[in-house]
């Protein structure tokens, strides 16, 4: 299996999508934050301590994804059309679902990846005050497609 990053040499390098047709492409992806039942339902109410965190956290997912060819070094500038992200409270975790639409050369999992890691990022941030033993989990594409 070869590696699109790396060159003949083994030396990385950034895929050359030039030939490429521009296609919608959508991705979808998902992280989940656990903690206490105690702080997902602080979350729940809107009375975390530093504030509205979810409304925090969407719009840092939503900062991140347009920012992520300067996060991630090989990946290419793209011009997203829509970056959504979105919140399941369950009893032991959040799940935060993030989708990014682009008409490009290439896809656009990468920028759905980054907004649910800042927006999981975000709301550790702001929670952490009342529970030490978050943890942020399972951050994985759940769908990709392009037209």
């Amino acid at each position: 299996m070869k590696l699109s990053h790396i060159d003949d040499q083994g030396k990385a390098r950034m895929v050359d999508v030039g030939g490429k047709p521009i296609q919608k492409r959508t991705a979808k992806a998902v992280a989940e934050l656990h903690g206490s039942p105690a702080t997902l339902q602080l979350l729940k109410a809107g009375n975390a301590p530093k504030g509205d965190a979810l409304a925090v956290a969407r719009i840092a997912g939503i900062q991140a994804a347009k920012r992520t060819d300067e996060w991630i070094p090989l990946c290419h500038t793209l011009p997203l059309d829509q970056v959504l992200v979105d919140f399941q409270i369950k009893e032991d975790r959040i799940e935060i679902i993030s989708t990014a639409r682009t008409q490009s050369r290439t896809g656009v999992e990468m920028e759905a990846l980054t907004a649910v890691t800042a927006a999981a990022l975000t709301l550790y941030d702001m929670l952490k005050a009342v529970d030490k033993a978050m943890r942020i989990e399972a951050v994985r594409v759940l769908e990709k497609t392009k037209e």
